[in-house]
């Protein structure tokens, strides 16, 4: 199966750290450029960075100097790492690729969230 796979979400109390992991599976070759974006209840989703696959990142004001985002190519998982974090962080989390799949299609697929709550 083709996916993403986030993990690492929780609760956590401002000023706190997390960090997400986006996974692909198996039957994924590659994974190239990924963006995270997030969704608040009530609000349209967000985006919050991306990474190239050459480790080339960019971030959203709202998160820059707070989160970073790397990636471990040999095992298709890229990280957002979020520090110092405020309630207004609260949000689904979700990871977007481009990706190579074992039988060589190009396709862009998206994970299915992870609920990160920042709350005392």
């Amino acid at each position: 199966q083709v996916q993403l796979v986030e993990s690492g979400g929780g609760l956590v109390q401002p000023g706190g750290s997390l960090r997400l992991s986006c996974a692909a599976s198996e039957s994924i070759f590659s994974v190239n450029d990924m963006d995270w974006y997030r969704q608040a209840l009530g609000n349209q989703r967000e985006w919050v960075g991306s990474i190239t696959k050459d480790g080339r990142t960019a971030y959203a004001d709202s998160v820059k100097g707070r989160f970073t985002i790397s990636r471990d190519n040999p095992k298709n998982t890229v990280y957002l790492q979020m520090g110092r974090l405020k309630p207004e962080d609260t949000a689904v989390y979700y990871c977007n690729a481009e990706v190579v799949t074992a039988k060589e299609y190009r396709i862009r697929i998206g994970g299915q969230g992870t609920q990160v709550t920042v709350s005392p």
